[in-house]
């Protein structure tokens, strides 16, 4: 009953070919070990992949000691590597459970190409994707994160999704089959365990059935994401393009929010952030939002996100007197001419009086409180009203560079020079600075 269960699912999911050679990853524990049987039973050429992560000591060995004995005892391909698992994830900066998974599934794929595998099954069963399900519904998510686990993703298959855990222990008995037994499975430390171990079956008391019903529950919505992500990524072309979301377009969706999150979901923004942004839509320019690797800005009439981390180019620079170029952080070629007769109007091009400037020149990025005198005015003026006056984004003011000579204003590069050092009637040389792309 139960291989024909998993014979119809795979065909019916079109995991893989019949007979095909599939990498198996091959713990010891119930799930994989059923897995393997089932596999070969149906034809499969299978190849155990065991991985040790050293995570549990000596039990650790001892389930590799295993694996590694039933494969050989049945003439099984075998293939086991070791893990330094703790320290990948500290080098890593992330979780255990994300160094495992990340160490797993690339060994996985190395050997799948190394015997030119169909495919690399694991034993995932459905009783783990009613976990990932509620797992992912406490965390707050989008409906795909409703849908549970899927039945492939890339060359990872699971087969064991149209069974339970009762029937894979049931089977394992049956057959007098042995399997090693995580110690860690029985502490409710981990999220995972502690819905498995309480949760559900808290749940169980409402509904014998619950772990039935929320799966057939995953497996319509799985259906009802497919209409839903269409209808998404339709949004998501109206009303992104180029880093910029159009508010007044995301208005008219039916649905701003959602759209909003799956935009933003896939940069690490969390479901919290993303309501905050829905409530800023009518405020304030300038609120910034961040997740751990994106910004998003609040302008006007659009959001702007762009990739965020620590920049390592809002340090200070200096153009000394006999500097004819500059390539970092900006492109500028400077010259130092007669005065001409005619200027070049451009916001690219500068000509001041040399002799008013004292070098070495100074190039920084605009601070609060930076003011100067707008070419052909008289009064000063702050940068930052100039900013808003010119309808920058906060984007746009980071990206722009001054620059000083004995720390007076000279020039917001690209935009606007300082009337102080303009070249008049009794000017002879004129330094000539132009911003190249």
């Amino acid at each position: 009953m139960v291989v024909e269960k998993v014979k119809r699912y795979i065909q019916e999911n079109e995991l893989m070919d019949d007979y095909a050679t599939v990498v198996v990853g091959f713990s010891g524990g119930a799930d994989s070990m059923a897995l393997l049987d089932i596999l070969i039973q149906l034809g499969y050429r299978c190849v155990a992949a065991h991985c040790n992560f050293h995570l549990r000591g000596e039990e650790s060995d001892r389930d590799a000691r295993f694996a590694q004995q039933w494969c050989k005892e049945r003439n099984i391909q075998f293939e086991i590597v070791d893990f330094d698992t703790v320290g990948y994830a500290d080098s890593n900066k992330i979780s255990i459970e994300m160094a495992a998974r990340d160490l797993r599934y690339g060994w996985f794929e190395e050997f799948r190409q190394k015997y030119d595998s169909d495919a690399i099954a694991v034993a995932h069963h459905k009783d783990d994707s009613v976990e990932t399900m509620l797992l992912n519904l406490s965390r707050g998510t989008g409906i795909s994160g409703l849908r549970g686990i899927l039945p492939k993703n890339g060359y990872v298959v699971r087969p064991l999704l149209a069974i339970s855990r009762e029937e894979i222990e049931q089977y394992l008995s049956r057959k007098d089959i042995p399997y090693r037994t995580d110690s860690t499975n029985k502490e409710d430390i981990y999220r995972r365990n502690y819905i498995r171990l309480n949760i559900i079956p808290a749940l169980r008391k409402l509904n014998p059935s619950v772990s039935e019903a929320l799966f057939r529950t995953s497996n319509n919505l799985a259906e009802v994401e497919k209409i839903y992500r269409n209808a998404i990524d339709a949004s998501i072309a109206k009303v992104l393009n180029d880093g910029r979301i159009d508010i007044n377009l995301l208005m008219k969706e039916v649905s701003p929010q959602a759209v909003l999150y799956e935009i933003l979901s896939p940069m690490g923004f969390k479901p919290s952030v993303v309501v905050d942004v829905v409530q800023s839509m009518h405020g304030e320019s300038g609120r910034v939002f961040y997740s751990d690797t994106h910004r998003l800005i609040k302008d006007r009439d659009c959001f702007i996100i762009d990739e965020w981390s620590d920049r390592d180019d809002d340090g200070v620079f200096y153009i000394d007197d006999a500097q004819s170029e500059l390539k970092t952080p900006v492109s500028l070629v400077l010259q130092t001419i007669p005065r001409p007769e005619v200027f070049d109007k451009s916001n690219r091009v500068l000509y001041v009086d040399r002799n008013k400037l004292v070098f070495p020149l100074m190039l920084r990025r605009w601070e609060h409180g930076d003011w100067f005198i707008p070419f052909g005015m008289k009064g000063r003026k702050k940068v930052s009203d100039y900013f808003t006056d010119q309808k920058l984004s906060v984007k746009d003011k980071e990206e722009i560079w001054l620059l000083f000579s004995d720390d007076k204003l000279v020039w917001i590069v690209g935009h606007r020079s300082d009337n102080r050092f303009r070249a008049d009637d009794t000017t002879t040389e004129v330094l000539k600075v132009e911003l190249i792309d």
